[in-house]
């Protein structure tokens, strides 16, 4: 089982990129990489790193597709650049099940549907983060930007293909939540509660609607929603953890007083920072593919792209594209 490392999307590629996998390799010896990009550069940094492995292959792409290149277009027309060449390998190699990239969110999400195809049955698929919570189990939010503008099937396979993604990584009986105004049953747009009642009919773990400030609290598993709302939520959260961790980091440099106490609490507020950070997480994995793809955020470092290159084997182990397809087309019947 071979997972697919595009070695030159992100902010820090490709050493940063590089370092990952060589991380992920170190950390896991049942772990095949196959690394996409510039051969020369990246048996460089491999020699830099004194890395060598027979568990690692290197396929060259010279070209690489940049945040102002549009998507579509450069998908058909950049065919040597990594992120091309990593979904034609993954494509054509059925023991490939994985690809990870830090690269153009509109490109990688454009080359899974243009490259692999969606599962059948599956109308949409969705960007599926894994946001922190209070007692540390995790929720998932799909769909988070992928599809501005949703139907209510659209919803509904969210749900199925969130629940089969929590049951792959060990949640036995997920919650399945539908984001709206409130947690009426009535509430919400003609949509949404079209969706609610498809959720409420769907022999999934429904348990009704989620208010947007309950959703970090854990009492959900998975939370459904249009990718609108979803990366409007996604980016609240991350602009309200930013503002509150410069604020704290201002006020305990503010006075001696607020030194000894930063001092006294540093280790607690340390904890508190990791565990609302991205990196722990790896990346977020796009539902409804006929692999797995996983896009982790553009400064993703070694640490990051080692966690989702073990979070792309886990759930290609697992089986979770079989499974998906599988409770989708059981819901069809």
């Amino acid at each position: 089982m071979k997972i697919v490392v595009d070695a030159f999307g992100g902010d820090y590629a490709p050493y940063e990129i590089v370092a990952g996998v060589v991380k992920a390799l170190q950390a896991n010896e049942k772990l095949n990489v196959v690394l996409v990009g510039d051969k020369d550069k990246i048996t460089e940094i491999l020699q830099s790193l004194v890395f060598v492995s027979d568990r690692l292959e290197i396929v060259h792409a010279p070209d690489v597709i940049t945040m102002d290149d549009v998507p579509t277009v450069a998908i058909r027309t950049k065919k040597t650049s990594s992120i091309v060449v990593a979904y034609d390998y993954l494509k054509q190699n059925d023991d490939a099940v994985a690809i990870v990239s830090a690269g153009s969110t509109g490109a990688t999400l454009t080359g899974a549907v243009l490259k692999l195809g969606r599962i059948h049955n599956i109308s949409r698929p969705a960007l599926a983060p894994i946001l922190p919570t209070v007692n540390d189990r995790g929720v998932m939010l799909l769909d988070c930007g992928a599809n501005a503008e949703c139907k209510s099937e659209n919803l509904l396979h969210f749900g199925i293909m969130g629940s089969e993604y929590m049951k792959a990584i060990g949640v036995k009986k997920p919650r399945i939540a539908l984001l709206n105004i409130g947690t009426e049953e009535e509430k919400g747009s003609e949509m949404v509660k079209e969706a609610y009642q498809l959720l409420k009919n769907s022999g999934l773990n429904f348990v009704g609607n989620v208010e947007a400030r309950d959703v970090m609290k854990g009492n959900v598993d998975v939370v459904v929603s249009d990718g609108f709302s979803g990366n409007i939520l996604l980016k609240s959260i991350e602009g309200v953890a930013e503002v509150l961790f410069g604020e704290l980091k201002d006020t305990v440099k503010s006075s001696f007083k607020a030194k000894l106490g930063g001092l006294l609490l540093k280790k607690s507020l340390k904890g508190i920072k990791e565990k609302y950070d991205y990196k722990k997480v790896g990346g977020a994995p796009m539902l409804g593919i006929n692999k797995i793809v996983i896009k982790c955020h553009g400064n993703s470092k070694a640490d990051s792209i080692a966690t989702a290159i073990e979070q792309a084997y886990k759930l290609g182990k697992n089986q979770l594209v079989e499974k998906v397809a599988k409770a989708v087309e059981k819901d069809k019947e």
